[in-house]
C-alpha cells in the first residue's frame, strides 16, 4: 500500500470512526430506558414520573455533600409524582456498600459497577443530573454540585414540571 492511500484510508477511518460512538445525551433527547442496562438494585417506579437520575460516586465530595439535600428534595416532592434515583458509577460494590450504610439516603439507588449505563449517557463530570418529564425526555441537565444554587435551580425546575399538564 504506497503512502497515499495508507493516509486516505486513515482519514477516512478518522471520519467514520467518530460516527460510531454515541453522542452524549442532550436536552430534549429520551433517556435511556433504565432497565436495560443491568444496574445492581432495585428501579424505582418512574413511568409517568418527573425524574432525576443524578451519577455520582463515592469518591466524588460534592457527590457526598448533594445527598442530604437531594433527601430533602424527594421528601418534600415525592407525594407530587417525583422521583430521585442516584446512580452510582463506582466499580466494585465495598465503597458504595459502605456509603449507603454511612448515608442512608431517602431515595432509590443504584450502581452501575459494569459502566454501561455511563458509557451510553457520556456522563461529563462527577456529579451530573439529568431532569426527565414524565414522558422520559431529558428537560435539564445539572453538570457538578454547586449547594443551594444547585437545589433553588433543582427545586424550581422540578416544580415546573411536576406542574406541566401530563
Amino acid at each position: 500500500m504506497s503512502y497515499p492511500t495508507r493516509l486516505l484510508g486513515g482519514l477516512a477511518l478518522g471520519l467514520i470512526l467518530p460516527l460510531c460512538a454515541p453522542a452524549q445525551l442532550k436536552v430534549g433527547q429520551p433517556f435511556p430506558d433504565l432497565a436495560a442496562f443491568g444496574l445492581e438494585g432495585r428501579l424505582p417506579a418512574c413511568a409517568g414520573q418527573v425524574v432525576l437520575v443524578d451519577f455520582w460516586a463515592t469518591w466524588c465530595a460534592p457527590c457526598k455533600a448533594s445527598f442530604p439535600a437531594y433527601g430533602e428534595l424527594q421528601r418534600e416532592l415525592a407525594p407530587r409524582g417525583f422521583v430521585l434515583l442516584a446512580v452510582s458509577v463506582d466499580k466494585t460494590a465495598a465503597p458504595y456498600d459502605e456509603f449507603l450504610g454511612r448515608y442512608r439516603p431517602p431515595f432509590a439507588t443504584v450502581r452501575d459497577g459494569a459502566q454501561r449505563l455511563i458509557a451510553q449517557v457520556r456522563v461529563p463530570a462527577m456529579p451530573t443530573s439529568y431532569l426527565l418529564d414524565r414522558h422520559g425526555v431529558v428537560r435539564v441537565i445539572h453538570s457538578g454540585y454547586h449547594g443551594e444554587a444547585t437545589m433553588r435551580a433543582l427545586r424550581e425546575e422540578i416544580v415546573r414540571l411536576l406542574e406541566e399538564k401530563p
